[in-house]
């Protein structure tokens, strides 16, 4: 059955759960035409949450599918364009749903911050996924389309006033206000951490800055790219002088989902792209220490950490951490924020900034990155990447998004600073 004929532009799978139920809540919200059915293992839990999302979702088809029922997985797939999955932690139920959609050439899209599930799924299946023509697209949240998206924003800025390639560029989460994390967020944390502490080579798969990379043997070796790094903020950019920046917790995941997404372009973005991430910690006389502290708490979590992590009693871990499906209250997401500035220099000396936000916190902002996401694969065929299989949020469908995201109140823009 080819794309067009399908019964569905979009299935939700997950829908029942914290950030399913938030992106179904959005998509409701946006009044869509879109044919739209939610995913889940439970009739009754999708049967109450569509009872709350209104008039427009009311007569969403349901489907009951479940990870560990695989043959579920490929009839959800076969009926829709698209799959959007808020289903984690990705390492444990995320695979055999990739493997659906690449044999039923069905787009796919997931919210996943979890390098080892990225890179089996590039190994597993990114010739099937290229050779049915499935776009299978990781990381559509706040993990990482800001990330992706601003590097893209860079690189078209340059392209447009001819400055040349993209060299030193750093992600700056500038300022950010987040109460709380969900269940699904700690767990895939968790996860990744105990992969890492307990078998060495995913730990030196993980730690491999191009581990993404279409080709990792045509990568150029520019020097050391550490993932936690805390400098002053003028060495970032004279912009930021004053400031000090400190590691940034998902710059693990983003970078290398940026790296690839500058692979898969055949290095549009430029072979000498250094790219690295960090958030901004003020410029009070503490800014520096609180900058160490924080980065090396970061580096230890990720690195020297792991080799106590799993000394940890896993009921002692669950017990402190929050419940799956759970999250911060609406009222704490109402409140939050983040602004995210890219800044770059090109191979002429030009210098840019890329800005991206949104006026809510991560949670919600990624419901509508998600959202959207799903929205542009569906409906905005014609402005697609011709790319296929594993695939990036920019290499994907960069334009397509950008184009889409200023309607749904995200921020997006570049300035020349130089």
């Amino acid at each position: 059955m080819s794309s067009a004929e399908r019964e569905f532009d979009i299935v939700l799978y997950g829908a029942t759960g914290f950030s399913g139920k938030l992106t179904a809540e959005y998509l409701a919200h946006t009044g869509t035409a879109a044919r739209i059915a939610l995913a889940g293992r439970s009739t009754e839990r999708l049967l109450a949450v569509r009872e709350v999302l209104g008039p427009t979702a009311q007569n969403w088809p349901l489907i009951v599918a479940d990870a560990s029922q695989p043959s579920t997985l490929e009839a959800m797939a076969i009926r829709t364009r698209v799959v959007l999955t808020t289903v984690g932690p990705y390492a444990h139920y995320g695979l055999p749903l990739v493997a659906a959609c690449a044999e039923a050439g069905t787009d796919y899209a997931d919210l996943t911050g979890e390098v080892m599930f990225a890179r089996n799924g590039v190994d597993l299946y990114h010739k099937q996924a290229a050779d049915t023509g499935a776009r299978i697209v990781l990381s559509c949240g706040f993990d990482s389309v800001p990330s992706d998206l601003n590097v893209y924003q860079l690189y078209r800025r340059a392209i447009e006033d001819g400055t040349g390639k993209l060299t030193d560029t750093t992600f700056v989460l500038r300022s950010f206000s987040q109460l709380g994390a969900s269940g699904g967020t700690v767990a895939s944390l968790l996860g990744t951490m105990r992969t890492a502490s307990s078998d060495p080579e995913a730990c030196r798969i993980i730690n491999d800055p191009y581990t993404l990379a279409t080709d990792r043997g045509a990568e150029p070796e520019l020097g050391r790219q550490p993932d936690f790094q805390w400098r002053r903020g003028r060495d970032v950019a004279p912009e930021l002088a004053g400031f000090w920046v400190g590691g940034f917790a998902m710059g693990p995941h983003n970078t290398r989902i940026v790296r690839r997404s500058n692979t898969l372009q055949e290095w549009a973005y430029g072979r000498r792209l250094r790219y690295s991430e960090t958030m901004s910690l003020g410029k009070s006389f503490a800014a520096p220490v609180a900058s160490a502290t924080v980065t090396g708490a970061l580096a230890g979590a990720f690195g020297l950490g792991n080799r106590y992590f799993r000394r940890l009693p896993r009921r002692f871990v669950e017990r402190i951490t929050p419940k799956p499906g759970a999250g911060p209250s609406e009222a704490a997401r109402k409140r939050g924020h983040y602004t995210v500035e890219t800044y770059t220099t090109t191979t002429t000396g030009a210098r840019y900034k890329a800005t991206f936000a949104q006026n809510c916190d991560a949670y919600h902002g990624t419901s509508v990155l998600l959202g959207e996401a799903g929205l542009a694969l569906a409906l905005d065929r014609d402005r697609l990447s011709p790319l296929r299989g594993v695939l990036t949020p920019a290499a994907a469908m960069g334009d397509a998004l950008l184009a889409r995201l200023p309607s749904a109140g995200v921020s997006v823009g570049t300035t020349r600073l130089s």
